[in-house]
């Protein structure tokens, strides 16, 4: 489901009252996940407060009972969240309009990160959404794999040439008309020193701000749990799986068709601790 990206006033994201809900003994919200495949428990950090007041606000208002894990990764995520996508036989939503809103992102790397059991919001994609700016509703659990650390550093490298490459194309899309006209008239030098420029003007600007390399939590928990480290600094990370994360590794196991899973797996409700 494709999310219009409408940024609505905080205070319009709570319009019920988080009331009492359990803390853990970090201070933190629990809220349980009952799915069709077990329960999961995830705390929600109190560092994302629009995200844990969301999830909260639509746990109690019902939006998360009897939708479905639509989207299952192996070795990477499993989704949900979509209050549109029901069980065979669940009436759909009467007007989805309600949840098709966006929350500024809170992304608090390098202090979360995409360990395995992370719970993050989804989001569309940087071309659309440079802002980094969440779903209202769905969320991801990572189950993600393990890492070597060459094969952290590895990764490392492609992370900074991707921004060197996007940027580049960035760039290559401001002179445009100016690099076609050049080809059209067969200026091939100036058309391929214009194109050098840019990839130089590229790198210079990444090498200025480059992604933060793995730090020593990452690089322990990357190499002995596992995780989903690309997303890391992409996406807000609001709350960890506490108990069940054996239920989540059993939904990444489910067969799939173009990451859609072939048998429902349903989240029954979502219930937050009191």
């Amino acid at each position: 489901m494709k999310f219009r990206m409408l940024v609505i006033a905080v205070c319009s994201l709570f319009l019920l009252s988080c009331g009492s809900q359990k803390k853990n003994n970090m201070g933190e919200t629990e809220v349980l996940i009952e799915t069709s495949m077990g329960d999961i428990k995830v705390r929600l950090y109190d560092d994302t407060p629009l995200h844990r007041d969301n999830f909260i606000r639509l746990a109690k208002a019902g939006a998360y009972d009897n939708i479905l894990f639509h989207r299952i990764v192996r070795g990477f995520m499993i989704q949900t969240g979509d209050p549109a996508v029901k069980p065979r036989g669940v009436a759909a939503v009467a007007d989805s309009v309600d949840y098709d809103y966006t929350i500024p992102a809170e992304i608090r790397y390098p202090r979360h990160f995409h360990k395995k059991g992370a719970l993050a919001a989804a989001r569309m994609g940087d071309s659309v959404n440079p802002e980094k700016a969440s779903s209202g509703t769905q969320f991801y659990i990572v189950t993600g794999k393990t890492f070597t650390l060459s094969s952290l550093m590895e990764l490392y490298s492609a992370i900074y040439q991707s921004r060197v490459d996007t940027l580049y194309e960035n760039l290559s899309r401001d002179h445009l008309k100016e690099l076609y006209l050049m080809r059209r008239r067969g200026e091939t030098e100036k058309y391929q020193a214009l194109k050098d420029s840019l990839l130089h003007e590229a790198e210079l600007q990444v090498a200025a701000h480059p992604p933060l390399p793995f730090n020593e939590a990452q690089k322990t928990a990357y190499t002995t749990v596992g995780g989903a480290p690309h997303l890391d600094g992409e996406y807000t990370v609001f709350g960890e799986v506490v108990e069940g994360m054996h239920v989540a590794e059993a939904i990444e196991k489910v067969r799939t068709s173009k990451e859609r899973p072939l048998q429902e797996v349903v989240v029954r409700k979502v219930t937050v601790l009191e």
